[in-house]
């Protein structure tokens, strides 16, 4: 069973209210659920939020909130790994036969359904242990600038400085849409 697990914590502190705040139209949430549906690779979808308005919401979008996060995964340090153990852990004590888990966030309105297919397809096809998203730096990461608590700028690899910029190569990084991967893993 594929499950895709969407972790939607209500207490937000820069932006209150984030999962459930209107984005062009809809809740922000109601855009990762979509995209997961979309997708037609999970067999389950499911919010794990410590907040009875997100779940609400999730539901009204066809997301399942078979539980309520606990308090000791919802405050402001917890980790995103602890928190999709936990729903997976409550899966496989409910009697699901996990295969593939994947952590879509409820913050990601501009994931695509096809996104989703092509990193399970990839994970599944190259029997690796992850797969998430990637974006590319769109200009050479090694020219990077750093703030010092005086407010003086520096650059964080100095030797970098004369390097051409054909020379230097591609970077990425995480942008927080999706990461799938196996239940036991993590």
């Amino acid at each position: 069973m594929n499950v895709a697990i969407i972790p939607a914590r209500g207490g937000s502190k820069r932006i209150p209210r984030k999962n459930i705040k209107e984005f062009c139209g809809k809740p922000m949430i109601a855009w990762s659920i979509e995209a997961a549906q979309k997708s037609g690779v999970f067999d389950r979808i499911i919010v794990s939020t410590d907040d009875a308005e997100i779940a609400e919401v999730a539901r009204q979008y066809g997301a399942e909130v078979p539980f309520m996060r606990p308090e000791e995964l919802s405050n402001d340090y917890a980790g995103t790994i602890p928190v999709i153990r936990h729903a997976t852990d409550w899966l496989i004590s409910h009697d699901c036969a996990v295969d593939y888990v994947c952590c879509i966030y409820a913050t990601a309105p501009f994931i695509r359904a096809e996104d989703i297919i092509q990193g399970l397809g990839t994970l599944q096809s190259q029997q690796g242990d992850y797969a998430f998203t990637v974006s590319r730096f769109p200009y050479p990461i090694q020219r990077a600038l750093k703030v010092s608590d005086e407010q003086r700028i520096s650059m964080f690899s100095p030797e970098m400085f004369h390097v051409r910029h054909r020379i230097l190569k591609s970077r990425g990084t995480m942008p927080g849409n999706f990461i799938g991967g196996h239940p036991q893993l993590g």
